[in-house]
């Protein structure tokens, strides 16, 4: 997979309909990331839209709040019941956003190279790239960490057979030590996941990690 992502990357580098945006593939130096989560009208990259975002720089260990990059967007595609139950954005909260043409433009510069953090990163990345391959030709080059796979390395690593895996969002926050946030929201859903990484990482660091529960023997695997 890293042999085909690096062949994907050359090749994007090369069909850019747009020079201004070579600064994508630069290569990262520093220790700074972007947690970013987006709430969308239904679950369909593909057919679905993107209605708001909300991107976290992260230096080190700081969260950088006060300069997140928060957007609300107005989709194409209609806005599904079942996804306003969940977001809890209304056609009428959406009226003024703007347009994903005008929006990507200032959330690339804003991200530039630096790699992108999120829980369950790789949906709201193929969200994105809907419009990276309409706009620009190209899939958003960024390096990827999802903080699913700092936790499972964390916690069930060294599992044994059998171990119960439970990988929600609100299972993580919670064996973290992290306080509820109102889910489903961009900005607290980047916020948590900016959190996550944060401790994983230093955990990481300090060789720590996550105790399991004696009982978990069941092979369910948990998300969302």
């Amino acid at each position: 997979m890293p042999i085909l992502s690096a062949l994907r990357r050359g090749i994007d580098r090369l069909v850019i309909n747009d020079p201004e945006y070579r600064f994508l593939f630069r290569r990262q130096e520093t220790d700074e990331a972007i947690s970013l989560d987006c709430e969308t009208t239904g679950f369909d990259p593909w057919v679905d839209d993107i209605i708001s975002i909300s991107a976290i720089p992260i230096k080190g260990k700081r969260i950088l709040t006060s300069e997140a990059f928060n957007v609300v967007v107005r989709p194409d595609a209609a806005l599904r019941a079942e996804s306003v139950k969940i977001h809890q954005l209304r056609l009428k909260d959406l009226e003024h956003g703007r347009h994903m043409s005008d929006v990507l433009p200032e959330l690339l510069h804003f991200i530039g190279a630096r790699p992108i953090v999120g829980y369950w990163i790789d949906f709201d990345i193929q969200m994105l790239n809907k419009y990276m391959l309409k706009i620009l030709n190209i899939r958003l080059p960024n390096p990827l960490e999802d903080v699913c796979d700092l936790f499972y390395d964390r916690k069930f690593a060294n599992a044994p057979p059998g171990t119960q895996l439970d990988l929600r969002y609100a299972t993580i926050m919670k064996d973290l030590g992290l306080p509820d946030l109102a889910a489903h929201d961009a900005f607290n859903d980047a916020l948590g996941a900016a959190e996550m990484y944060v401790i994983l990482k230093d955990m990481k660091e300090r060789g720590y990690r996550i105790p399991r529960a004696k009982d978990d023997a069941s092979p369910f695997v948990g998300v969302g």
